[in-house]
This record gives structure tokens, sequence and C-alpha cells, in this order.
């Protein structure tokens, strides 16, 4: 007799795991069963900007398979509409409501993924639920939100929130020709960035046209018959037709915790390396679970769809028979802000001290060509070093076309421990047009392993 899978969520993680599950065993095996509470499955969240934004002209664009092609190519149940409301690990079933219908049944399993993602956060200030405030975490969300902007045309946003959300959604508003002002606490722009480079994404944003406060906490929302008309803040009253809310996430394991499946340091579901709970036959990945960081060797939480679909296939081919591992992450990641691109992996300098590291820092200015070659931008590369012994902790880059993808180097040398000193003599491709003779990269390394050297000479007897 086939055992059955229930995935709770059919997003990255959920039918990752699915598929990579459906891989290992066939359908009289192995019964497969995913619920997902949105209309959709299998889309790409990071694109929601871009559609909103007009690069991406359709939501099916998004859409890697539909439930119709899970269910007809690759024998898996995908059910949209449906929320499961309660797992009984006891039973071995979960409680799920069919939204269209409103009915409520009880489902059984032998293996059970879960796969929540995460939850937007939504302070409860006043005014926060007027029309005109909206999150952007689904596809349906980011209908919602596009179906608003050709419909009624505001002149004026505020994105509250500047993290990488809030300034992908402040980049999609500007292809409105929207009057923008983006509100953040911290001191600069994207705090995974330290805040010397994050304060280069501030001015340039500022020379796009883009008011952008930071060091400023939002308190509440004026309205008027029901529908936003200014974000207030500690310092001002801002006047709006339209609000985006970029304020982070949180794990989605509300139905984790109340069923007793355990939770880690961080808050996230506690996994180990082949994604196992807790919890026999209970598996997890994706934003609800925490990750163990390569470079801190702590576990975090980190909301990547990377991390994601990684998970997933894991799980899946454990849950399926096989045997998968994960082995941490580095928090690379990429984004891009009108005509700035910005990369980070690993450790910054803050976060390098907080977990202990005694860091050397060097920053460098170059150009993502030959300077010679036409289109040669600018690039400011950073490099996070151990004091003492040269290990490579992190990086962030900040530039323009080119740049970005820059870290994927840095992470590669991250990941395998690399010393900056070997890594300023790695053989990195070189033609006028992609790079100067000494790449960025390299010129970084050679001036952090300076400062390692002066700082070992200046401390040594």
């Amino acid at each position: 007799m086939a055992q059955r899978l229930i995935v709770i969520g059919g997003d990255a993680a959920g039918m990752s795991a699915a598929s990579a599950a459906r891989r290992q065993l066939p359908q009289d095996q192995l019964e497969i069963v995913a619920f997902e509470r949105g209309h959709y499955t299998s889309y790409s969240a990071c694109g929601i900007p871009y559609f909103i934004g007009k690069d991406v002209a359709d939501t099916t664009e998004l859409i890697a398979r539909t439930p119709q092609q899970f269910r007809d190519h690759h024998a898996i149940d995908a059910r949209t509409g449906h929320e499961v409301l309660e797992i009984d690990l006891h039973r071995r079933a979960v409680l799920v409501r069919d939204l269209t219908a409103g009915r409520e049944a009880w489902e059984g399993f032998d293996q059970l993924m879960v796969a929540t993602g995460a939850t937007p956060a939504r302070p409860p200030l006043p005014g926060i639920d007027a029309a005109g405030i909206h999150g952007v975490q689904t596809l349906d969300d980011g209908i919602a939100l596009r179906t608003v902007l050709e419909r009624e045309r505001p002149g004026r946003a505020v994105v509250v929130g500047a993290g990488y959300i809030g300034l992908e959604l402040a980049e999609a508003l500007s292809a409105w020709g929207v009057d923008i002002t983006v509100i953040g606490r911290p001191p600069a722009p994207l705090p995974g960035l330290d805040p010397d480079m994050g304060a280069l994404i501030a001015t340039a944003m500022e020379g796009y046209g883009m008011e952008v406060r930071m060091e400023e906490t939002v308190t509440g929302f004026e309205t008027h018959a029901g529908k936003v008309t200014a974000v207030v803040t500690d310092q001002a009253t801002i006047p709006t037709d339209l609000v985006i809310l970029g304020l982070g996430v949180t794990p989605n394991t509300t139905l984790a915790a109340d069923a007793g499946i355990p939770l880690g340091e961080t808050g996230a579901i506690a996994v180990d390396r082949r994604l196992r709970t807790g919890i026999e036959g209970v598996w997890a990945g994706g934003d609800c679970v925490e990750k163990f960081h390569r470079v801190s060797r702590r576990h975090v939480s980190l909301p990547l769809g990377t991390h994601a679909n990684k998970e997933g296939r894991t799980a899946g081919i454990n849950l399926g028979g096989g045997y998968a591992t994960f082995p941490g992450v580095l928090g690379t990641a990429v984004t891009k802000i009108c005509d700035i691109e910005v990369g980070r992996t690993g450790l910054g300098e803050l976060e390098a001290q907080a977990a202990g590291f005694d860091p050397v820092t060097a920053v460098v200015d170059s150009t993502t060509r030959a300077g010679y070659y036409p289109g040669a931008k600018p690039i400011r590369t950073k490099l996070i070093a151990e004091r003492g012994t040269g290990r490579l902790l992190g990086a962030q880059i900040v530039g323009e076309e080119g740049a970005a993808k820059r870290i994927d180097v840095l992470s590669v040398a991250l990941w395998h421990e690399t010393p900056v000193e070997e890594l300023l003599n790695i053989d990195l491709s070189y033609a006028p047009p992609f790079s100067p003779v000494w790449d960025p990269v390299l010129i970084a390394a050679r001036k952090t392993w300076q400062a390692v050297e002066t700082d070992r000479a200046r401390t040594e007897p």
C-alpha cells in the first residue's frame, strides 16, 4: 500500500520537496497531496516586484508549474484554495479547509512536509487597516497592487521599510511615475549591508528623485473615509495616496508550534541537516525553518528563495527514501534599485563583531570594465576578514551594471574558507569589456591582505 505525503505550502520549498520525492518514488509507492492557501503554486515570489514594475508583462511568466501540470505530469495532487488549520501528530492528520466550498476535513498522512513560509510584519499601528495600505508577500498581493496602480494612478506613494522588498517595490513604483518616499529605521537602506555601503544606495535613490528618510519611525496613518491619506512618523506627517509595507517577515510557525513541533533558538522550526524536525516523519524547509550559518556557526533565520528551493529538494530526496544534506548558508543575496546593483555574502563588519570576530576591512573603488572601455561603471567593493588569520568573513558590493554578480566569486571563496591572501591570486578572467586587468575583487583582496599584514606587523613583538 502506498504511503501518503502531505505538503503544507505550495511554493518554493513545498513543491520542490514534492517534486524531489516523486522522482524518488512512483505514485503506487507514494501518494502526494499538497495544500496551498493561495491561488498559485510554484511561482517566483522574487519576480513579483518586476511584475508590479511592468518589466514582466503577465503573471503566467512567473509560474513554473500550475496545479494541473503537477497533477498531469508529476502525479502530485496540488490543491490551491485549501488552508491547513491544524496538525494533529497523534492521529497523523491535518485539518484542511476548502476556502471555496467552506468545508473542513481531516486528511491523514504518513509523512508530512511543513513549508508554511514567512509572515510579513504588519504592526498594530493606528490606521494600519485603511484602504490603500498594501503588503506584498504573495502573487495575489502583487496582482492586487498592480490593479490598484492601473485603476487609480496614484501620484504619491510611501514605502515603509528600506530592506530588499521595500527598495525593490520602490523601484517598481517608479515605473508608474509616482513620487516616492522611503522610510526606514536603520541609519541606511538595506540593513544587511554595513551603513557605509548602504549610504551609497540612499545617495543613488535621491539622485533618482526618491525621498529617503532614514532613522525615522512610523507611528501611524492618517485616513479619510477609510482610505489612507498620510503616513505619520516620529518626525513628520507625509501626505500620500498609497502605502507599501516592506517591514520584513517572520517565520510562519504557528501551525508547527501549536502541534508541538520543536522550534529553534531563532523562533523558526528547528531542523537537522537532512531537514528533519524533532518528530518522526515530519520534515520542514523554507522560510519557516532556521538555517546554519557557515561563517558565524550560529543558527539564523534568513528568508531567501534560493535556500527554500535547496531545502525543499533535500527534504524531498530524504522523505522519498534517498539521502541528502543541506550544509548551511552564507546569506548571499543580490538586488537592484534602478541602476544600482547590490551584492552581499557572509558577515558584514558589524555582524562579524556581533559573532565574536575581530574584523579587518578594506573598501576599494574601481570600475566594472577597463576604464577606457565604453560603458565602464563605478563599483565599490568591501571585504571583511579576520584579524590575524586573514580568513575571509564576508563581502559587500555596490555599483552599476556588471557589479552585483561579482559577489558570487566571493561567495565561493567564503564557502571554502579561503583566506584573502589566497584570494588575491585567484585566476579570474580578463578582457576590457568585462573587467579591468585587476578585477575589483582582486584589488579588494589585495588591499584587505595588506591591512591584515600591516595590523600583524604592528601587533607582533
